[in-house]
């Protein structure tokens, strides 16, 4: 016999996304520790990004530098892996 799909209230998804955002632990985590669909969790996420963008306070100076060394780092590690074939 399938499983019923369960639902989740507008509300639990909003405080379920709040809580991703706001301590900033990965959706993969979050999701199995409350037992819901890592995309359910997702979905959530980005749509309560998208219905917030405007309250997330701007980038402090140090944040910005600390953003620019890590893209750097990425876009280092990228081509050191290209380079070895992985």
């Amino acid at each position: 016999m399938p499983k019923k799909r369960r639902s989740f209230t507008p509300e639990y998804k909003e405080e379920a996304a709040r809580s991703v955002v706001e301590t900033s632990r990965s959706i993969a985590d979050s999701a199995r520790d409350i037992g819901i669909n890592e995309q359910t969790l997702r979905n959530s996420v980005n749509a309560y990004r998208t219905a917030h963008a405007d309250e997330e306070p701007p980038l402090s100076v140090s944040e910005r530098a600390e953003l620019r060394q890590l893209k750097d780092e990425v876009r280092e590690l990228r081509l050191k892996s290209e380079f070895l074939g992985n």
